[in-house]
């Protein structure tokens, strides 16, 4: 017989780490059997994810050394939603600092970032974008520049190479480009 799933009861939270603007919550939970465990969650605020897309109809991103793969990737711009700013406009901000691209933002969906994090993400569709400035990064970001085809995108989102892979599928079906 199947079992009902239902809402863990939260016995504490703390602060388990900080450094910058990462943190990382110690959550302590009643289990439905009776049990207590405890799960270590990352609390994060609002941010955007932004799917940008010139008038030619390139999508724009930003390559990049990311530590938690590793790797070098290619992702969509974005970045947290600071306080009293929509989500729009964290997204034309994120975008004009990362690329210095401006065009016509959309909230199009919210998403969660993943099971063990306190983000809400907002999938912001950028349209007829056109370079207006140069980028103007933080004093630890260090991206390049990316045009890329509709084509080479959505290969680019099957790879799971990327980060973000929601907002790009999310963004595409609005668009009506999957």
């Amino acid at each position: 017989m199947p079992t009902k799933v239902e809402k863990w009861e939260e016995l504490s939270r703390e602060i388990a780490f900080q450094k910058y603007s990462r943190k990382i919550e110690k959550v302590m939970y009643k289990m439905p059997d009776g049990k207590e465990s405890d799960f270590y969650l990352k609390k994060e605020g609002p941010a955007t994810g932004i799917l940008a897309l010139t008038k030619d109809q390139q999508v724009i991103l930003v390559k990049q050394f990311r530590p938690g793969p590793n790797e070098i990737l290619s992702e969509l711009p974005g970045g947290y939603v600071d306080a009293n700013e929509t989500p729009e406009q964290a997204g034309e901000r994120e975008l004009l600092e990362e690329t210095g691209f401006k065009g016509t933002a959309k909230l199009v969906a919210t998403a969660f970032d993943c099971a063990y994090s306190t983000m809400n993400r907002y999938c912001v569709v950028v349209t007829d974008c056109e370079k207006v400035a140069e980028q103007n990064l933080d004093k630890n970001e260090f991206a390049e520049v990316v045009l890329m085809s509709l084509g080479e995108f959505r290969e680019l989102l099957k790879s799971g190479k990327n980060t973000d892979v929601e907002v790009g599928y999310i963004g595409l079906d609005y668009l009506g480009l999957l």
